[in-house]
């Protein structure tokens, strides 16, 4: 007989956890860049789903073959990212066109910042300029933590507010009333650095 698996899907139609195949292939079939894998052990499953899906995937062979299961950035599309110089410091962000680079905003530097700020500044930046554009395009980002602070529309920051920094908070409530009265088609999704390099809005101060 044969032992029951459980399938992690954290990219596709519907992340979760599936207990069966079928079910799973639902999921990613016809997906670009569809993460998922089988575990023997709902425990690990569990785990796996609420970790980040590299720890578990292993290093890819090559190139052809993390591309393979991961798939290409999506074209058309926008790429955001933030540089913070110190932590916290002064802090810029931008977002640019995924294929050609071209810069489409760019805000700051702003004092007493920290990058994950600059972060989710920059995706609710990128939302609410497609929606006036009425496009429905994705956007990419590298930080997940910024991706968290989107889902649950608050920037949850450990930052204290100072009399430096308060241009910065303003920001950050106007960001949060815009996610709390807002709804958008855009799909946000995670930059694969490991397998497609820096993000194309990296300010390239590593």
């Amino acid at each position: 007989m044969a032992k029951q698996k459980y399938y992690v899907v954290w990219k596709g139609q519907k992340p979760g956890i599936y207990s069966s195949w079928a079910e799973c292939e639902k999921q990613i079939k016809g997906f670009v860049g569809a993460l998922y894998k089988s575990f023997e052990d709902i425990k690990e499953a569990e785990k796996a789903y609420i970790s980040k899906p590299h720890l578990f995937m292993g290093k890819p062979k090559s190139t052809i073959n993390s591309l393979i299961s991961v798939g290409k950035p999506i074209i058309p599309s926008i790429s955001v990212d933030a540089a913070c110089a110190g932590n916290p410091g002064l802090m810029e962000y931008r977002g640019v066109d995924t294929e050609s680079k071209k810069q489409l905003f760019h805000n700051g530097p702003y004092k007493h910042g920290t990058n994950n700020i600059g972060e989710f500044l920059a995706i609710v930046h990128g939302l609410a300029m497609l929606k006036k554009h009425n496009s429905n395009l994705p956007i990419y980002t590298d930080s997940i933590t910024a991706l968290s602070w989107i889902k649950a529309k608050k920037a949850r920051t450990k930052l204290e507010q100072t009399p430096q920094n308060q241009e910065l908070f303003e920001l950050i409530q106007r960001a949060e009333y815009w996610l709390n009265n807002n709804s958008w088609p855009n799909t946000l999704l995670k930059w694969e650095t490991e397998i497609w390099g820096e993000i194309p809005a990296d300010f390239g101060r590593k």
